[in-house]
């Protein structure tokens, strides 16, 4: 049954979330998105990096609906490959719901003027360039995809195919592949690699918070290095209190 906003309360979301991943916890990729589709509908989205492995996740959207808004945190900060990468990949896949979401004039005047909090504080200079994007933007959906996967380690390594957090029902169709698999299906429908990957960079952030990993380090070893950060913060719990998801324009 389609989910509806106006007669199911956040505590009902919870437990449409809950009977989601009883149901789809052993589903595959495939059928978790059009399960998603068909409880969420036009308030489903997917939200997209653009990375080192998210061709994957956007091949598999475009297969079941290629026109699924697709939300994608244009930082300021990124690198150059990959903007030509979003750009590329989602005309080579035919996505035509891509969202480019980029933080606030007013909010950068505000708390990064100088373009130097990365330097200073990554927790704050991710909350304005990605975090409060993000959330003004989910304020008009019910429902998110992410790509985070088991595997990566860390927080993830208990990820549930279907969750709730935040106020929102949170898809992970991949959170069961390893890298095996990603790279068997990325082999099979000939996908490009995000430039950068062939020169050590397993996972793709901002520029100045991105290194490429050593030989046999963890995957997301290169984010944030040097540091006990491993979120960028759109997955991680907001304070006790705070508005989860703000209303109004991106």
């Amino acid at each position: 049954m389609p989910y509806d906003p106006v007669t199911t309360g956040m505590s009902d979301a919870g437990r449409v979330a809950e009977d989601l991943n009883r149901r789809l916890r052993r589903a595959s990729p495939q059928e978790i998105l059009t399960a998603g589709l068909e409880s969420f509908g036009a308030r489903l989205a997917l939200v997209s990096s653009f990375g080192a492995e998210s061709a994957v996740l956007l091949h598999l959207a475009a297969t079941v609906r290629p026109d699924i808004p697709v939300l994608f945190l244009d930082t300021g900060m990124l690198f150059g490959q990959t903007l030509d990468y979003r750009r590329d990949l989602a005309s080579r896949l035919g996505l035509t719901g891509v969202r480019d979401l980029r933080p606030r004039f007013e909010d950068l005047a505000l708390i990064d003027p100088g373009a130097e909090l990365w330097k200073l504080d990554t927790e704050a200079c991710c909350g304005v360039r990605k975090v409060l994007p993000l959330d003004r933007a989910l304020a008009g959906f019910d429902a998110w995809v992410t790509g985070r996967k088991r595997f990566h380690g860390g927080e993830r390594l208990g990820l549930k195919a279907v969750e709730f957090a935040q106020g929102k029902v949170k898809l992970n169709p991949l959170a069961a592949w390893g890298q095996e698999q990603l790279e068997d299906y990325a082999k099979r429908h000939d996908l490009p690699p995000h430039p950068l990957v062939a020169h050590g960079f397993p996972s793709v952030g901002c520029w100045p918070c991105t290194s490429p990993v050593k030989e046999g380090a963890g995957r997301r070893s290169g984010r944030w290095a040097g540091s006990q950060k491993s979120e960028c913060g759109i997955h991680t719990a907001r304070a006790p209190g705070a508005a989860p998801f703000l209303g109004g324009d991106i």
